[in-house]
């Protein structure tokens, strides 16, 4: 089959969901499918920016391309998933969460448009009447399918998948540092985890990887660490190489995880494949499919001293930590996330 699979990406951002792309891209042709990534360019401010890409969306045309007949869509970002096709299956990553359930909260802008209102109704009433166009529509975890099911009234199958490379996670023994992998900005709750470790004492280290995506977050995350004089016991790595991110899982005591309503997170899965237990919080979404508190790892409140008392709980107790992790990679085994099934399901 040719296969076309339609996404968003706002450019010079590298984040989940282009890796997500990349790896369907090659599974589909490791399957013996030629498969190729139509990536239509995002800006949601003003909002009416965000109308005129619907509408460049619907417009578009991938019935066929250089006078060969393009046989399925598989569609996973907004607006490109309402790109028209015969053939179309949807993946949904997560719809634009600034007109559902960030509409009204501290990570929102459209609301504060004087037309955001109509744009956040135009995606919404859009959603519902042309996601249903589908021959199938699943999405990445439970927690989108029940966003779709309760906002638009419209059913959904959770699929899961693997991180990228999967084989290569390992475990070595724990070293006084806990992980916190992520692009940094304020939905991943950086600053929440260095205002636990202020509170959680001891010498545990907090090693960050990940880019900046947002300047004044950033700042502000430096100005706690210094008004806290946790200089000596905070890292940053950037972006790190894949071999890196390896070792600094291996070696990790724990993953610190608390983003704020996440849609997925690979961060869960590469810390449960690397035999980590994974400190994350009662609202943080996608990581609750996975973590069970006291089994595979911590489930806290989203406060600092909340976070703080899972901190140190394992850096006091390392047979603990260990034991957790353990209990997570078999957690990820038995619920056997493969590319092999993403690609069955979708291509059925």
């Amino acid at each position: 089959m040719h296969i076309v699979i339609a996404t968003t990406q706002v450019p010079f951002v590298q984040g989940g969901a282009e890796v997500h792309a990349r790896n369907l891209q090659q599974a589909l042709m490791a399957a013996g499918h030629a498969a190729e990534i139509v990536a239509v360019p995002f800006k949601w401010y003003p909002p009416e920016r965000i109308l005129d890409t619907m509408l460049a969306c619907r417009l578009l045309d991938l019935t066929e391309a250089n006078g060969r007949r393009i046989d399925r869509v598989i569609g996973l970002k907004f607006p490109a998933y309402l790109i028209p096709h015969p053939d179309k299956v949807l993946w949904i990553l997560h719809q634009h969460r600034q007109a559902y359930e960030q509409w009204d909260g501290p990570l929102s802008d459209m609301v504060h448009y004087g037309n955001g209102r109509e744009v956040r109704d135009a995606i919404r009433l859009a959603d519902t009447r042309l996601i249903p166009e589908a021959r199938a529509v699943y999405t990445n975890s439970e927690n989108v399918s029940r966003r779709l099911k309760g906002y638009c009234g419209l059913a959904s199958t959770p699929l899961y998948h693997p991180p990228s490379n999967p084989d290569g996670f390992y475990c070595e023994e724990a070293e006084p540092y806990f992980f916190f992998p992520s692009r940094i900005n304020a939905s991943k709750r950086q600053l929440l985890a260095v205002k636990a470790l202020a509170l959680a004492g001891g010498d545990a280290k907090l090693v960050f990887c990940g880019e900046s995506e947002d300047d004044t977050y950033y700042e502000k995350l430096q100005n706690e660490i210094k008004d806290s004089r946790l200089q000596k016991r905070v890292r940053f790595h950037g972006r790190v190489s894949e071999k890196e991110k390896l070792q600094l899982y291996a070696h990790c005591l724990g993953v610190i995880y608390p983003p704020f309503d996440e849609d997925y997170g690979y961060v869960t899965l590469e810390a449960m494949l690397s035999s980590k237990p994974v400190i994350t919080c009662t609202d943080s979404g996608g990581p609750l499919e996975f973590i069970r508190d006291g089994e595979s790892g911590c489930v806290v409140e989203p406060t600092p001293e909340a976070l703080a008392g899972a901190m140190a709980l394992l850096r006091w107790n390392y047979a603990s930590a260990a034991a957790l992790g353990r209990a997570g990679r078999q957690e990820y085994l038995r619920k056997k996330i493969t590319w092999e099934n993403v690609v069955e399901r979708l291509l059925a």
